[in-house]
């Protein structure tokens, strides 16, 4: 972690098992934003001078108990929360993703205090999966600040990797992230047509991704960072660029969701 720390700049949080931090770090650098791993045993009034915060893949803490259960209790979090209450752009991607919804602040009902929802094992596996999905933006883009900067139903490529990734709660909550334009991202095909047949997990509501009550703070269990350059893509534009170096390594694909990030934290800051 960098001793200087001004505006733009995002905290990625690194617990014990997370790794996915050097990926992230380097998605924000990309489009203009400076980005540190801040570990675990970082000074909290130094974690809380940060604009942004994003919570990495991995398996904090093993995943024990149940995935996120462990971290969204570690004393780092208590910046992110009160960073998210001042409302600044708060991003979990898969472990992160769940991490956050053990805190309760997504979906982050109104007046809702704890865990209102969860990620649970895969469907009908129970197993760990790694596949290319892509996921398709369902709120208007204004409705979350991380996501204003995208095109309305926009399509991200992402890789889904994870073994609790599948959106799990009783009827009602579900009901009610439906209703409260919770549901930001599903699982789609290249073109955006969302059905049951693409979700890889079981996933309710085909759900890749919620937004909490306010719009600041977004968790996106599919690595859009992991899809962020020409050479990690999975369709023919990896094979057209063959033997351009420059062209191979620019970013484009999931870096949109990055982009429209940095947007949202340059405006907070």
């Amino acid at each position: 972690m960098s001793a200087r720390v001004g505006s733009a700049n995002v905290g990625v949080i690194v617990f014990p098992g997370t790794n996915s931090e050097e990926e992230t770090v380097r998605a924000c650098r990309a489009v203009g934003l400076e980005a540190d791993a801040v570990h675990w045993n970082a000074p909290l009034d130094v974690v809380r001078e940060y604009s942004a915060y994003i919570l990495p893949g991995g398996f904090a803490y093993e995943d024990r108990v149940r995935a996120g259960a462990i971290a969204a209790h570690d004393r780092l979090m208590t910046a992110v929360r009160e960073g998210a209450a001042a409302g600044k752009p708060v991003l979990g991607i898969c472990n992160g993703a769940q991490v956050l919804l053990e805190t309760g602040l997504v979906p982050g009902f109104a007046g809702a205090s704890g865990p209102q929802a969860g990620f649970a094992r895969n469907a009908p596996s129970g197993k760990f999966r790694s596949t290319h999905v892509y996921v398709k933006l369902t709120i208007p883009p204004e409705r979350c600040t991380i996501t204003a900067a995208l095109k309305p139903n926009a399509v991200i490529p992402a890789w889904a990797s994870h073994g609790e990734g599948r959106l799990a709660g009783g009827a009602a909550t579900l009901a009610r992230i439906a209703a409260g334009d919770h549901l930001a991202f599903v699982y789609s095909d290249a073109r955006g047509n969302a059905s049951e047949a693409v979700v890889p997990n079981g996933s309710a509501l085909g759900a890749a991704g919620l937004v909490n009550a306010a719009g600041n703070v977004l968790a996106l269990m599919p690595h859009p960072e992991r899809d962020a350059w020409t050479f990690n893509h999975h369709d023919a534009s990896r094979e057209a660029a063959r033997g351009d170096a420059a062209a191979m390594l620019k970013p484009s694909g999931g870096i949109a969701l990055f982009e429209s990030f940095a947007q949202a934290v340059r405006q907070w800051s």
